[in-house]
């Protein structure tokens, strides 16, 4: 996930909150975050550490996600996708007018 600084601090903080039997996650999500800026045309550099993590190869897809974004390998994200689409769409999307 990439989000912008205030969407982070305010992520943080609900991480920072869990309790005790959650430290794990909270190391997880805490310890591997990393700050990234923009060279001068705009583009982020992501550290070979997250790209590993993220199962990035080659190819990647970013996805806005209203506060955030998701960064995804592109086959895994494809191959998801496909799945997803072959499955029921929830029942929360049942009331929803497309």
């Amino acid at each position: 996930m990439i989000f912008p600084r205030p969407e982070w601090e305010k992520f943080r903080e609900r991480i920072a909150a869990l309790p005790m039997d959650a430290q794990w996650w909270k190391r997880i999500f805490l310890g591997n975050a990393m700050d990234v800026e923009l060279d001068g045309t705009g583009r982020v550099l992501v550290s070979p550490e997250l790209r590993g993590a993220a199962g990035i190869a080659k190819d990647a897809v970013l996805l806005g996600m209203g506060s955030y974004f998701e960064l995804w390998d592109q086959a895994t994200y494809d191959a998801e996708e496909a799945k997803a689409m072959q499955g029921d769409m929830p029942d929360v999307f049942k009331d929803y007018s497309f």
